[in-house]
């Protein structure tokens, strides 16, 4: 009984999480807080960075997979927690980003236009989808349910590899747009 109110406790916190950052994103995107005219240099750098972290995080979860696969249990949880980690980094990174510097607009036209459209709305859906089931499954692996941590991960793992390399793809597409 205590196992199932802590499970509920945990994705009613999960839940709440996922809420405030997807709240936080659509704020910063919209512009509604007003930023301060002068910021470090460094804060142009961070899309860069964002997509390192995200191929980091991609090729991270693929030895991960591969890790779980050959029975090195240890390793796979070292390298699922330093992907989260990852994660969470980028996350204040991006929050941090989108606070200080204005959305830029994407300049290319025909087929590419079409194609950077759908990679970055599926992105965007699918990473405000896979916070809360990450956070789920770390919960079922750290608190030993395998049989849930696997169920769940059959969803969290393709989509958190589809958002990390798309998120690289993202940036790839939208950098000659930058104007700084």
């Amino acid at each position: 009984m205590n196992k199932q109110i802590s499970d509920k406790l945990f994705f009613r916190f999960a839940l709440a999480i996922s809420i405030v950052v997807f709240v936080l994103v659509i704020v910063l995107n919209k512009r509604v807080l007003n930023p301060p005219t002068h910021f470090p240099a460094f804060i142009y750098k961070l899309p860069m960075l964002h997509a390192f972290i995200n191929g980091t995080c991609a090729i991270i979860l693929i030895f991960s997979l591969r890790a779980i696969k050959q029975g090195k249990v240890a390793l796979h949880k070292r390298l699922n927690l330093t992907a989260f980690g990852l994660s969470a980094l980028f996350l204040i990174s991006y929050v941090t980003y989108h606070f200080f510097v204005p959305e830029t607009t994407f300049g290319g036209t025909g087929a590419i236009r079409s194609i950077y459209y759908f990679i970055l709305i599926t992105h965007i859906i699918l990473a405000a989808i896979v916070l809360p089931l990450i956070l789920i499954s770390f919960w079922y692996g750290l608190n030993q349910n395998i049989a849930k941590h696997k169920r769940i991960v059959r969803f969290s793992y393709p989509i958190w590899l589809y958002v990390a390399i798309t998120g690289v793809l993202v940036y790839l597409l939208i950098s000659p747009y930058y104007s700084f």
